[in-house]
């Protein structure tokens, strides 16, 4: 099965109360799962990060065997695709989630997309810091 999986992830006051958001959408666009939750204070590539490893690991119970990521943050795309150098420490063990749990797939391939091309996984996000506030 192919599936998409939208991510984001955000902070208020970067670092401050963060979350992120995923949605999971079959080849017909038909949702498999969506979710957003608060993670307490954090950055918000931390919160891209941890988007990302959520929705991974649900595509990957779901049975997924191709997944394209699509993030409007570039540098997890890039870092992801192997094209920028992860420094951060608390990026790195998030980082480094993923690409184990890439291994789950025959095939991942990430895209970046501007924020508007992104509308449900940052809604789930902002509902998600809407309810911890």
């Amino acid at each position: 099965m192919k599936a998409r999986l939208s991510t984001d992830g955000g902070a208020r006051g970067n670092p401050g109360p963060a979350a992120y958001g995923y949605v999971l959408e079959a080849e017909d666009g038909h949702v498999l799962a969506a979710h957003g939750e608060a993670i307490g204070h954090a950055t918000n590539n931390v919160a891209e990060y941890s988007g990302l490893v959520a929705g991974m690991a649900k595509a990957a119970e779901l049975g997924v065997r191709e997944l394209e990521v699509v993030s409007d943050s570039e540098l997890l795309v890039k870092q992801m695709r192997g094209e920028y150098k992860v420094k951060n420490d608390a990026l790195r063990l998030l980082w480094e989630e993923a690409n184990d749990l890439e291994r789950r797939f025959a095939r991942v391939r990430y895209t970046a997309v501007r924020r508007a091309h992104n509308e449900l996984a940052d809604r789930l996000v902002n509902e998600a810091l809407d309810a911890q506030a």
